[in-house]
């Protein structure tokens, strides 16, 4: 007994300091910079305008307060404040800059709509402007410093206990370790029921504190800030056991997942009739998302074809006068769901060479190709006919590309290459996309090609807006004819 009290001693003495918060320093700092925008205010007043006219400084002094509360909401729009702020590099100087030039600038728009602007010194509101910008730059580099400083130090970081020793609880510390060490410090583990000297874990990288009523003690002794319970989730009633008795204690109790919990690493939690529940994905592109693209598609399609037509009506003739065989090539291709659909393309191969699976892909010099088929191909033109399938509703102008059945990768079909490549098919395929205005694009002969590729694809989906579409678009006019990737 003696042995352990020492050890609760040594271990309390080596994490008395008590971690700072980061919540109260961002909230400090957003105080901060209010205080910045309303103290250099007053102070260039009193310094440059009358400081002896009580009805001048009650007009400045309304107009501060209205900058400070137009920069507080502008601030956050711009996301200044969003997550861990305070552990950013610079505290996001270059959002607060553009944020206060934006307040700025609307106070002005509406100094001059409501014909008050001759009621203000211009040298106060330049110099207030300029020197708030400098002071909330200064202040935010100076501060950056030192948080990185405490941080390296552990003082933000939480004084953390481990419930369990097994794989569980292993996986979880080097997780925690890995991804968290800022906010969390490990202590150690704590054993569930078996014996308190009992075999350390299996990394041996922390130590066992002991049982249960061990780390009682110490968060009596104010040596734990909080505490993981990584227990099977089959065992209830050990998990039952620790909770009640912890849940005496004034420390933060985290119930950490499942070893298949770690499959879903940054996935959040919703809560499903009052159960917590982990949201894996959402459907994208849905409910007014789906109705915007869907109007987008349609519209800038007609408009497409409208204007094409004169340059697709020589193609096709073009397309006759080369090779014989049909103007058009029609190709089996996943489409949204995994549902297969016909895509049409500008014919590009000489008719009796053709592939319609493209069991083989195309490769640079191609004998199959045409000669008009070269120049279709480099400048991407043979793609335009999917302006049809859009209008059929089965493209989109802009989405992951859609592939042919049997295209492989590396000798392996797409499907059997990339585990998450069927994703693709969450929503339409485009016409263009994020892959191929970024190089992912032309023959994917290599298992590597394919990957980031469907990296592309799979970030375009999560991050869809109606302006990412448009900024494709503008870039793959601008690669049109310049693609070494096409062939």
């Amino acid at each position: 007994m003696d042995a352990r009290l020492a050890r609760y001693d040594s271990l309390t003495m080596k994490t008395r300091d008590r971690p700072l918060s980061p919540r109260l320093v961002g909230d400090l700092l957003r105080l901060a910079d209010i205080c910045v925008i309303l103290v250099l205010g007053l102070g260039i007043y009193f310094a440059y305008v009358h400081p002896g006219e009580p009805a001048a400084l009650m007009r400045y002094l309304a107009s501060l307060l209205a900058a400070a509360l137009l920069a507080s909401i502008l601030f956050n729009d711009f996301g200044v404040y969003a997550g861990d702020f305070i552990f950013t590099r610079g505290l996001r100087t270059q959002r607060v800059l553009s944020a206060w030039g934006a307040t700025f600038a609307i106070l002005l728009a509406v100094a001059f709509t409501l014909k008050v602007s001759d009621q203000y010194s211009r040298v106060w509101a330049v110099s207030w402007a300029l020197s708030s910008a400098l002071a909330l730059a200064l202040c935010r580099l100076a501060l950056s410093r030192w948080v990185l400083h405490l941080g390296r130090k552990g003082r933000f970081a939480n004084r953390t206990a481990i419930v369990g020793v097994g794989e569980q609880a292993q996986r979880l510390a080097v997780h925690l370790l890995a991804h968290d060490a800022v906010h969390t410090r490990i202590l150690g583990f704590v054993t569930a029921g078996e014996a308190p000297d009992g075999p350390p874990p299996p990394s041996r990288a922390k130590q066992v504190l002991g049982n249960i009523d061990d780390l009682v003690h110490l968060i009596r002794a104010e040596a734990v800030d909080q505490v993981f319970v990584a227990l099977p989730w089959n065992d209830v009633e050990a998990m039952r056991t620790v909770v009640r008795r912890l849940a005496m204690t004034p420390v933060a109790i985290r119930l950490a997942p499942d070893l298949a919990g770690f499959d879903f690493v940054g996935k959040t939690y919703t809560q499903a009739a009052g159960l917590p529940v982990l949201h894996l994905f959402d459907r994208p592109i849905s409910e007014w998302s789906r109705v915007l693209k869907t109007a987008e598609d349609r519209v800038l399609a007609s408009i497409f074809l409208v204007l094409l037509a004169p340059a697709l009506a020589l193609i096709a003739i073009a397309i006759k006068l080369d090779s014989p065989g049909p103007v058009f090539f029609r190709q089996d291709r996943y489409g949204f769901n995994d549902n297969l659909i016909k895509v049409w393309k500008f014919r590009t191969m000489h008719h009796h060479l053709r592939d319609p699976d493209a069991s083989r892909l195309t490769t640079r010099g191609d004998a199959r190709v045409t000669r008009v088929g070269r120049l279709l191909r480099a400048t991407s033109l043979d793609e335009f006919p999917q302006l049809i399938n859009v209008l059929k509703g089965e493209m989109s102008l802009v989405g992951p590309r859609p592939h042919a059945v049997a295209a492989k990768a590396g000798g392996k079909l797409y499907y059997d290459v990339v585990e998450r490549y069927a994703a693709r098919h969450r929503v339409k395929p485009g016409i263009t996309g994020w892959a191929q205005v970024n190089g992912w694009r032309g023959e994917t002969d290599t298992v590597g090609k394919l990957e980031k590729r469907v990296e592309y694809d799979l970030f375009y989906i999560d991050n869809w807006s109606i302006w990412f579409d448009l900024l494709i678009i503008a870039k793959t006019a601008m690669i049109l004819f310049r693609d070494d990737q096409a062939y």
